[in-house]
């Protein structure tokens, strides 16, 4: 039996709520509507009732969607929701989209006790951001980071995409650049993968090819740390102690809660979904589909996590969870690897190797 988790210490609260949707936005998702949005408050008061928050929270995520489309008066309802529980909270973060952003709402937050933003940037070229549906333009970007600074929320992290539809690596190059213009403590660059069940999927758009994807991603992680942006994740950087914390939690395999339409959490050895579908989640807003988790489960995908940061995993914290040693599990795969020179074991950590890192999808087969 796997030993008792602690509580979960990190919360995310999901908004279902954009004002239009992007070509290639895969999350649960619903446009805008006042008299959804004031549903959807009542429907999350319920849920938090039916199930108890930690007293002791370390983190608050807001994504979704865009919470930042909330109008300031039901910014402030949802926002009001948390503030019992952020006596603790060391980080507390809320996504937005630069056009949504506006003093009022920026002063709300920091009320609330929101200090750090994690802001939709995807590519600073105007021209590519129509192509992908995005509402904002790179002047947006700056204003909304210039407006968030007044307020006195610093600590920010912009988000860009790469292998996107006829993007090229000058548009690449260019955007990294100019994100890294306006000082972010934190980026994060995701590749383009495309899901059927979005307006890419069902136009047939493509990202671009594997090699040219990987030329982009390798430029990325050789040019960041030159800018002083750490590489300690797959696809994040930060300034030396600005790593999320928030996302360690997952990274590390610790328990979270998750909260609203379209939330997953992990708590007490099993994962639970929230529907995606509005109308369903106002119906029935405190259930959740659960999966329990084997400790066989548990034991692969707490490596399967920590292998994704770049210092990997710390093997007495595997055997503090496990109360066994990592060897007795994956010793004779991981040896293999270490022999290819894909993972290495050092002081007490096991960490993919440089060549491992670009092929972790594959290394992570192997120890399967």
């Amino acid at each position: 039996m796997t030993p008792q988790r602690k509580k979960a210490e990190a919360l995310y609260v999901h908004v279902p709520f954009c004002d239009a949707i992007c070509s290639y936005c895969d999350f649960a998702h619903a446009v805008y509507q006042k008299e959804l949005v004031q549903k959807w408050l009542s429907a999350l008061r319920k849920e938090m009732e039916m199930y108890p928050i930690s007293s002791s929270l370390k983190t608050i995520y807001i994504g979704g969607g865009t919470p930042s489309v909330l109008s300031l008066k039901e910014l402030d309802a949802m926002l009001s929701l948390f503030d019992p529980y952020r006596k603790d909270v060391i980080e507390y973060t809320m996504e937005v989209n630069p056009e949504t952003v506006n003093a009022d709402k920026a002063s709300c937050m920091v009320m609330h006790g929101v200090n750090r933003v994690s802001m939709g940037l995807q590519t600073s070229d105007d021209a590519l951001l129509r192509r992908i549906g995005r509402r904002h333009t790179f002047a947006d970007v700056k204003h909304a980071v210039s407006i968030l600074h007044q307020a006195g929320i610093d600590n920010l992290s912009l988000d860009l995409m790469y292998s996107l539809p006829d993007q090229t690596m000058a548009i690449l190059q260019k955007s990294v650049q100019d994100a890294v213009s306006l000082e972010p403590e934190h980026l994060s660059l995701y590749s383009l993968t495309i899901e059927a069940n979005t307006v890419f999927g069902r136009t047939g758009i493509k990202s671009l090819d594997e090699d040219s994807e990987a030329d982009m991603y390798e430029w990325i992680c050789r040019t960041l740390p030159a800018c002083g942006y750490q590489q300690y994740e797959i696809s994040n950087f930060a300034h030396a102690g600005y790593e999320s914390r928030h996302n360690l939690t997952y990274w590390h395999y610790e328990d979270f809660i998750g909260l609203g339409c379209g939330a997953s959490g992990k708590e007490n050895h099993a994962r639970y979904d929230h529907t995606k579908n509005i109308r369903t989640y106002l119906k029935d807003p405190a259930h959740r589909d659960m999966i329990p988790l084997s400790r066989e489960d548990e034991e692969f995908e707490m490596v399967m996590m920590n292998l994704r940061l770049k210092k990997g995993m710390k093997l007495s914290a595997y055997r503090d969870r496990f109360d066994e040693d990592y060897r007795v599990r994956f010793g004779k795969k991981s040896q293999k690897l270490m022999e290819k020179g894909l993972l290495e074991e050092k002081d007490g950590w096991i960490r993919a190797t440089d060549r491992g890192y670009e092929i972790l999808n594959s290394v992570l087969v192997e120890l399967m």
